[in-house]
């Protein structure tokens, strides 16, 4: 009987170790989509500010161009000084609209890549705080059930001291009577 409560025992034992660690692959693997998930959010980030600025070297290019066009243009044409200079003042006019329309435009951007870089890291803590969650009630389950196995074997262990104890009074008293038996005879 002892032999077999150990063996039981260590079976239980045996598939809690292996329930924790497969409880530890599955937080090892949920902890590797999350750094995954992470990389991914960081990547769309920099690809977004990589094409704003990307947008911001054509506009400065742009806007260099014009001036170019500009100044050789009112040297070409000094006999139309009034018109070349009426046409640059409606040019910049223009150029600082759309600079400024870029401008806010580029301002919304970041905006709302700020927004959606707090977004994911406030998403990322919410799962990491999950996580932590369930890591905890796994280890509370874990131990309850360790706990009440425990309390299994302590309880078999008594039963069994119960029923020896009750064998051995069995024992003596079937001795008596075949020694009383014996001694009538």
């Amino acid at each position: 009987m002892p032999a077999q409560e150990t063996d039981t025992t260590q079976s239980e034992l045996l598939a809690a170790q292996k329930e924790l660690r497969d409880m530890q692959r599955a937080v090892i693997a949920l902890r590797g989509e999350l750094e995954l998930a992470h990389a991914r959010r960081e990547q769309e980030v920099q690809q977004a500010v990589a094409a704003g600025q990307d947008e911001i070297k054509l506009l400065k290019a742009t806007a260099a161009s014009l001036r170019d066009a500009l100044e050789q243009a009112a040297i070409a044409k000094d006999a139309q000084v009034q018109a070349a200079r009426a046409f640059a003042s409606n040019e910049i006019a223009q150029l600082k609209a759309t600079s400024g329309a870029l401008r806010e435009q580029l301002e919304l951007a970041r905006i709302n890549a700020e927004s959606g870089l707090q977004a994911a890291r406030a998403a990322s803590a919410n799962e990491i705080a999950q996580l932590k969650s369930t890591a905890a009630a796994l280890r509370e389950q874990l131990e309850l059930a360790r706990l009440t196995a425990d309390a299994g074997v302590q309880a078999e262990r008594q039963r069994a001291k119960d029923e020896i104890a009750q064998l051995h009074a069995s024992i003596v008293a079937m001795r008596e009577t075949m020694d009383n038996r014996t001694g009538r005879q």
